[in-house]
């Protein structure tokens, strides 16, 4: 389905859970959409038998195409404006917001500026500002997707414009008026309990990012996982999936 929400046609889609209760709303990486997520939604709305929705944002998957350049507030204009337009329209009040990366950024900005309208925070390999190594590993694969046309192809079988999404994350992170991005200041507000899942192995972060999140939300529960990369839920998925499942029960929602 698709709903028109700040001037965009957004992919939305749903998998029902079998019990009523909060929902899971899951927020796609810098690279993501719905189908990236692949057949985890339905996995998730399986174990911990709640209705999960996923949305492809703006410029992603079969959402309408964004070509024009991103500014450094893009997370905060999707938190603040774009997330709460589309609850809205979905008839979906305080869910739980799962996020990863990119995701779990806007997750978090979200639950600071709405700390009433959040049930619980899921979040994997999440950004709370910019570190060397997150700058490193993008320009990496900026260099190799300019060179190996694999990493395109891979692109096109889930957005409607890959170059567009690609350049669209990739130069916005490489842009020196990124570099002191920062949304600690958002997290003092937070009151929904976090879940934050961090892979030993991740190519885009550190557990840096971990620490700053615990140093301010007065509920956090760390999974720590080895052998796994920045995507937890494709390199652990039955571990995430486990530890989901059990934080949601401990948190009654």
């Amino acid at each position: 389905m698709y709903v028109e929400v700040d001037g965009a046609r957004l992919e939305v889609r749903r998998w029902p859970g079998a019990e009523a209760g909060a929902p899971l709303v899951l927020l796609h990486e810098g690279l993501g959409c719905v189908s990236t997520w692949r057949d985890f939604p339905a996995a998730l709305a399986k174990r911990t038998q709640s209705t999960v929705v996923a949305y492809s944002r703006a410029g992603y998957g079969g959402s309408t195409v964004v070509t024009t350049p991103r500014d450094t507030a893009y997370m905060h204009h999707e938190a603040a404006v774009v997330l709460p337009e589309l609850l809205e329209r979905l008839g979906i009040e305080r869910p739980i917001l799962f996020g990863h990366s990119d995701g779990a950024s806007i997750a978090l900005i979200f639950a600071g500026r709405y700390p009433e309208e959040v049930a619980a925070l899921v979040l994997e390999a999440p950004h709370v500002f910019v570190e060397d190594v997150t700058v490193a590993s993008i320009a990496r694969i900026g260099a190799a997707y300019a060179e190996d046309p694999r990493l395109r192809s891979s692109l096109e079988r889930h957005h409607a414009d890959a170059d567009a999404t690609f350049n669209g994350w990739n130069r916005i992170w490489l842009d020196p008026a990124f570099r002191t991005w920062s949304i600690e200041n958002e997290l003092d507000a937070i009151r929904a309990p976090a879940l934050v899942i961090q892979g030993r192995d991740d190519e885009y972060g550190t557990f840096a990012q971990v620490d700053a999140i615990a140093a301010h939300l007065p509920s956090v529960e760390v999974a720590s996982l080895e052998r796994c990369g920045h995507a937890p839920h494709r390199d652990a998925r039955e571990t995430v999936l486990e530890r989901v499942a059990s934080f949601l029960s401990a948190a009654r929602v």
